[in-house]
Formats: C-alpha cells, structure tokens, sequence
C-alpha cells in the first residue's frame, strides 16, 4: 500500500507537516509494511511559503514589519529561483497574530503586508507572489498599499491610516508615491476563494464575521466597502464586483489587481503544480487530504478540493479528516473526496479541541486507517 498525504494546516493548532508525521504513525500501525508519502500544500493562507519553499528548494528570509494592530514582528517570506518572491500575507496580517478579544476589522490593516513587498523589493525580486488568504483584516488593501507609497485622503484632506474603518472616508486617492520599483514587477495573486468585493458573497458579508466583526460592524463595514468600489469605479474604469478573488483578504485582492496590476490566479492549483502532485499520485493507493474546518466554502478553491480534483482525475481514492465540519461540509464529496471524517470525537469547545489537537488527529487517523483495513477486507473476501 502506497498512501499519499497532502493535507492542509489546521490553522492555530497543526501544520501541514505535523499531520504528514501524526497520518504517517497511524497508517504504520495499522499497515506496517505501508509506504507513506507527505506533501505540504496550502492554498494561499497560512503555510502557503512553507510548502513552495519546501517543494522547490527555495530560501527564507526574514524582516521586521508590522502586525494587523500596528505591532511590530518578525515576519518570513520566501524566494526562490533566486529572484522570485513568495510572499503570504497572513505572515505579517493574519488572524492568528490578533487576539480573540482585540479582533476586530475596523481597525486591522494589512500594513504589515506591504512591508514585506517592500523588504522583496530591497532582495532585487521583481517577480512577487503573494498568498492572500487567512487575514485579519477588511480594509480593501489601503494598508497594503499605503506602505508602498500611496496616499488615501478624506474628503476634509486628511490622511488615511489604512484600516477598515477608513473605507467609508475614502474620498482621494494618490498612487504617485507607489514605490517606483513597482513599474518593472510582475505581480501575481496566490487567492484560495472568488468572492467579489461587495455583495452577498463578497469580502465583509462572508469573512468579516470570523475576524471579529459584530452584524453592526458588518454592515458599517459593506457599507464602506461598496463606497470604496464605486470610488475605484469613478476613478480607474475597474469593477471590483467583476473580479473573482476581488473580496479575498478583506479587499486586499482588489487593491492588488487595481494598483499593481497584479495577475489572480488558483493558490492551490499554483502549488499543486510547483509541488508535481501529479507526479506523486502515478503509484498511490490512497490520498488523505484535510482541513481545520471543512464547510461550503471549501469548495471554493481551497486544498481539499484541489488535492480531491487531481486525485479523482487519476482515479486515486482520496479520504478526508478536518478537525470540524460545518454547514455545507458534504459539498466535498462532489469534488473527489471519496469520504469525510472529524477529529473531534466527544463534545468539546473549540479551545479545547485546539488544545489537544494532536492527540485527536492521531486517534482519528488511526480509526481512518481501520476503516480502510476494513474495506479491503471486504474486497479480499469477495475476491
């Protein structure tokens, strides 16, 4: 038996790597004379420079930048080629840098984000990727690009500090200070969802609450958002609501594709390639994928669909184990994940499941693993 593992991260609690280790002791101790073979993957959020860095050699450097509240850390990005840069905002812009009780996307910026473009660009790089998904924020990118050298005024003059709550103020632009390096980049956008800017599907309707946003927030925030689409509307002829991933990272996919002219494209789809998945899957058995949370919107371009398309495409059963499975969650197994499977197995807190998250993966891989002795059991019996 030759298993193939390509899970991603469960964001806060286990790396990509760490559930290759946790799937690889459970499928050893029901199939000893079992190969294992493990992948990194993300999907433009967190872990995304990890697994490229990883898969093709890459190096990691590291710089000093600012967090979503304004705080200064160490933050790492990749280059590889020697003059390409990987970049992951969720490094210098994530959720996870934000406490609990301070999340809140009025006043989170992705600051931090343009400060390692900033640090890419000092490296020589001119070929900039960056993965955009796991963020704090919703401020459509003004952070981003306020740290590259634009200007956002008020309608009064003032400058704009570049959070959420700037949106609905929003009534100036000055993009004459970008950094003059910018000319002579290509930038690409690693984006792990479609979502539009605005809307019922866009950026604050479907991921603010998860930053911290309350229904008021929310609505104070698409309303800012929707002034700040028709201001860039006004201003560069650019539809934000027309552009698949425009809403992904708070807005962050927008200001990208309309101020630095960047080129969206598939995150998992990006690394799966980078990573010659379909190489690996030639000889497989079995492919176990995963996820923290496994809902509808894992559909919507992330890793378990991505891993369960390409193994479906080469008819490689895939089996998947999440640490939760929200409303929407049987939408995977229309997209070549044969099977779904949680972690979580007694009532629990979310805390409380983080907390012993590897001691839960591992007894639910190792039930996986018998499920599947199990089958083929069956099929040895009947054969």
């Amino acid at each position: 038996m030759k298993f193939l593992f390509a899970s991603d991260s469960f964001k806060g609690s286990l790396t990509s790597d760490q559930t290759i280790q946790l799937l690889t002791k459970a499928a050893v101790q029901i199939f000893p004379d079992c190969e294992c073979i493990g992948i990194p993957v993300a999907d433009g959020g967190e872990g995304t420079v990890n697994a490229i860095v990883s898969a093709t050699d890459g190096e990691l450097f590291y710089t000093e930048a600012h967090d979503p509240l304004m705080n200064t850390l160490k933050a790492a990005y990749g280059i590889v080629e020697g003059h390409k840069a990987i970049i992951e905002m969720s490094a210098a812009s994530g959720l996870t840098l934000v406490p609990e009780n301070r999340r809140n996307p009025l006043f989170t910026t992705t600051f931090g984000t343009g400060e390692l473009i900033l640090s890419a660009l000092d490296q020589g790089c001119r070929d900039i990727t960056v993965a955009i998904g796991g963020s704090a924020t919703n401020d459509g990118g003004l952070g981003c690009m306020k740290a590259l050298g634009a200007k956002f005024f008020s309608s009064d003059g003032r400058e704009l500090s570049g959070v959420g709550n700037d949106l609905a103020a929003v009534s100036m632009i000055d993009t004459g200070g970008l950094d003059e390096r910018i000319r002579d980049c290509h930038f690409t956008v690693m984006c792990d969802v479609k979502n539009p800017l605005c809307g019922e599907h866009g950026a604050t309707r479907t991921f603010a609450a998860q930053k911290g946003a309350s229904p008021d927030v929310i609505e104070q925030l698409e309303s800012g958002m929707i002034h700040y689409r028709d201001l860039i509307r006004s201003l560069y002829g650019i539809d934000c609501d027309c552009i698949e991933g425009a809403g992904a990272a708070g807005g962050l996919g927008a200001a990208m594709k309309v101020f630095l002219n960047a080129a969206m494209q598939s995150g998992i789809e990006t690394v799966l390639q980078l990573i010659h998945f379909d190489e690996k899957l030639l000889d497989a058995d079995l492919v176990v994928t995963g996820e923290g949370c496994t809902d509808g919107q894992s559909v919507c371009g992330k890793v378990m669909q991505g891993v369960g398309m390409h193994a479906r495409q080469f008819g490689v059963p895939c089996i998947g184990l999440s640490g939760s499975l929200g409303e929407g969650a049987g939408k995977i197994l229309d997209y070549g994940v044969d099977s779904l499977h949680c972690i979580v197995n007694s009532p629990m807190t979310l805390s409380e499941a983080m907390h012993d998250a590897e001691r839960l993966y591992l007894d639910a891989a190792v039930r996986m693993f018998r499920t599947v002795k199990v089958g083929m059991s069956i099929l040895q019996k009947r054969g």
